[in-house]
């Protein structure tokens, strides 16, 4: 239980990270202005850089946990379901 929970906080703490990042995109598009840069002192900065880098890590993360929960998880076996002619025809 306690895996689950933090695999949870790791993807809630991605995607806000992807969140901020992509209205950060979203204002630059829009009105050229840079959020980030505006806070932490210019796009160059390397608080800025650090929190850019933060923003394409958390991406990549998420897009690595879609991909794990998408293929690493068992799929419910399907059951063949018979008819009752088919199991009394074959006795």
């Amino acid at each position: 239980m306690k895996g689950k929970k933090l695999l949870r906080w790791v993807e809630m703490t991605l995607f806000g990270l992807l969140l901020v990042g992509g209205l950060n995109l979203l204002l630059m598009g829009l009105f050229n202005w840079n959020m980030i840069g505006a806070i932490f002192g210019g796009v160059g900065s390397v608080t800025s850089r650090v929190f850019f880098s933060l923003f394409g890590i958390s991406a990549l993360g998420l897009l690595a946990i879609i991909l794990w929960k998408a293929f690493m998880t068992k799929a419910p076996a399907k059951q063949v379901a018979t008819s009752p002619k088919t199991a009394t025809a074959s006795k």
